[in-house]
């Protein structure tokens, strides 16, 4: 079981870890894609502020994930993996909730995939 609740927390803290820090890296593009992608939806005043929080979302659930791995092979505690994995699928809902507002709805069909990994996790890592 610590092989697959490890194996969920790697694959989350590659995923929320590589998106996370490619909208810090390169914040002024990213910034400027999600306003436009946000224009015409009730969203769009707060494109910005959006912006910041789900960067935040993704690096922490990265970052947690990351150490939450670490704390199941090296301890057998899931703890820090379940709290990453709560980060990663709040993360994830609020990019659907863009996309569905966005009326992208073939990207938001993409995120289920993502969503149902996180489900997992949750499932995995909370032991019950």
């Amino acid at each position: 079981m610590w092989l697959a609740q490890g194996l969920v927390g790697a694959f989350l803290a590659v995923l929320f870890l590589q998106s996370g820090l490619d909208k810090v890296f390169d914040w002024s593009g990213n910034k400027a894609y999600i306003s436009g992608y946000l224009e015409k939806t009730p969203l769009r005043r707060l494109s910005g502020l959006l912006f910041l929080t789900i960067t935040l979302l993704e690096v922490s659930a990265g970052v947690v994930s990351a150490a939450g791995v670490m704390s199941t092979f090296l301890l057998r505690e899931t703890g820090l993996g379940l709290l990453g994995a709560f980060l990663a699928s709040s993360s994830i809902v609020g990019l659907f909730l863009g996309q569905r507002l966005a009326k992208d709805y073939a990207s938001a069909a993409g995120m289920v995939p993502y969503f149902l990994t996180t489900l997992v996790a949750l499932v995995l890592l909370g032991g019950r």
